[in-house]
């Protein structure tokens, strides 16, 4: 009986865990760039001292994200970009360090400095990419960025920098609680990949299946009442084995 209801207690417990999952991909189905995470449940056993581990619990993990490309989108806005294929768009994270992502809806301060829509500076060939004031601004094919100098004609274009446009193995990264992409063994950056091209004024939509997760949401919460029944007969069993006692 002690089985069944720590069975039915953890179980329902993830179940809340793995909802908040499928929510939370639900909540950004409309989010430029975002990547659906994948959830799974698996068993494991419980071990405790000495012993055979004769006890179980449930478990809920996001083992993976779902790297699949989302639906062009188009903008005409000269400086969004949209990554055809695989790659990444180098940025640089809060904490300082070199991070990637797939939102490529860019602007530039008033500093110059280019940066991504969640304000996050992009990284080019020396590091955070500074443009000068310009009249008008480019992103080529490849990321290169041109600009016309202010009070300048078309003549006077100007190479700025290059978007740093990176493919590591998918294996190597994992998604933080930024959104960001990290490298699990950040010992040195990733190296640019010329092979990537970009798509200017587009970006790229979730690749969230939000039927799917509605559908993935409303499962889960029949299997917590179902977790739920089981925990209120595990006390209904106890209390009437207690009857039986107090009988004898």
């Amino acid at each position: 009986m002690d089985k069944a209801l720590y069975i039915a207690m953890s179980g329902a417990k993830q179940n809340m865990l793995s909802q908040t999952a499928h929510a939370n991909n639900l909540a950004n189905a409309s989010t430029h760039g975002f990547k659906a995470d994948f959830a799974q449940a698996r068993s494991m056993p419980v071990f405790y001292g000495p012993g055979h581990p004769s006890r179980a619990f449930a478990l809920s993990e996001r083992p993976a994200t779902n790297f699949n490309p989302g639906p062009m989108m188009e903008t005409g806005r000269a400086l969004d970009i949209a990554i055809e294929g695989d790659g990444f768009i180098a940025v640089q994270a809060p904490n300082g360090e070199e991070a990637y992502t797939r939102v490529g809806s860019l602007f530039v301060d008033s500093l110059g400095m280019v940066k991504t829509g969640n304000n996050l500076p992009v990284l080019g060939n020396g590091g955070p990419i500074a443009l000068p004031p310009a009249a008008t601004i480019e992103i080529a094919i490849d990321g290169s960025i041109t600009v016309v100098p202010l009070e300048q004609g078309v003549e006077a274009v100007v190479l700025a920098d290059r978007i740093k446009l990176v493919n590591p193995p998918l294996e190597t990264l994992h998604k933080a609680e930024d959104g960001l992409f990290h490298r699990m063994e950040a010992e040195e950056d990733v190296v640019a990949d010329a092979r990537i091209r970009v798509t200017s004024g587009f970006l790229e939509g979730s690749n969230v299946n939000a039927v799917h997760e509605l559908t993935s949401v409303m499962q889960l919460s029949r299997q917590y009442e179902m977790q739920v029944k089981i925990m209120q007969a595990a006390k209904e069993e106890s209390e009437s084995s207690a009857r039986l006692l107090q009988n004898s």
